[in-house]
């Protein structure tokens, strides 16, 4: 005879399925299980990313291929684009997600989540680009060569119509030398965590959403 201790007799854990049996019709009856989890339903935990130097995990996947699970990051590729630029910088916080407060919280990086990155980069490349120094009270002119005033002259000509050269909100956040983008990667599946910077009208409607939030944790 064959000892119980021979065999795990524990319920196996319940695994993650995509599949619709546990939806209802739209007339609000139930449909009937009429078979197993399969393999090509099945799904995985959240990767749940949050802020910090950079852990990678590799998953293999149907086909054979890979995915890359990122569980930390701090530095991504953030577009500028208005100034048609993109530089690498540090992710600072996370301030603002549509889903769930949670993930601000828990400072989680998901797709399309509103964060607060180093401006440094930028800074560096506008004062190198057209020779003026953002984030000061007054714009002040530094020694430039002829090749940068004559750059600096065609954007001004074709931005004639345009009003401010720089994103006033971008100009003003430059100040503190952190400025709001957006992530348009998906760190859970691609590893990386890049996006760009929030302007214009995209900026006003996430600075208004954050300042409803606020006030309403302190009422």
């Amino acid at each position: 005879t064959i000892g119980l201790t021979a065999f795990s007799w524990q319920t196996p854990a319940m695994g993650i399925t995509r599949s619709s049996f546990k939806k209802r019709r739209a007339t609000g009856g139930k449909r009937p299980v009429y078979r197993k989890k399969r393999k090509f339903e099945l799904g995985r935990p959240a990767a749940g990313t949050r802020i910090g130097p950079k852990r990678i995990r590799t998953v293999r996947v149907r086909g054979g291929h890979t995915k890359f699970r990122a569980l930390r990051l701090e530095h991504g590729n953030f577009a500028w684009p208005s100034e048609s630029t993109t530089r690498r910088t540090r992710v600072l916080d996370v301030l603002y997600n549509a889903t769930n407060n949670e993930l601000v919280r828990t400072k989680t990086l998901v797709k399309n989540a509103i964060v607060q990155i180093d401006a440094t980069p930028f800074r560096q490349w506008f004062n190198q680009h057209y020779g003026i120094e953002l984030g000061k009270n007054k714009l002040e002119e530094v020694k430039i060569s002829g090749s940068v005033t004559r750059k600096r002259e065609k954007r001004r000509k074709a931005n004639e119509g345009n009003g401010a050269v720089v994103d006033t909100g971008v100009a003003e956040q430059m100040k503190t030398g952190r400025v709001i983008a957006c992530i348009a990667s998906r760190p859970g599946q691609h590893g990386r965590v890049d996006g760009y910077i929030l302007e214009g009208a995209e900026l006003a409607f996430y600075q208004k959403k954050m300042m409803k939030k606020t006030k309403g944790k302190k009422e």
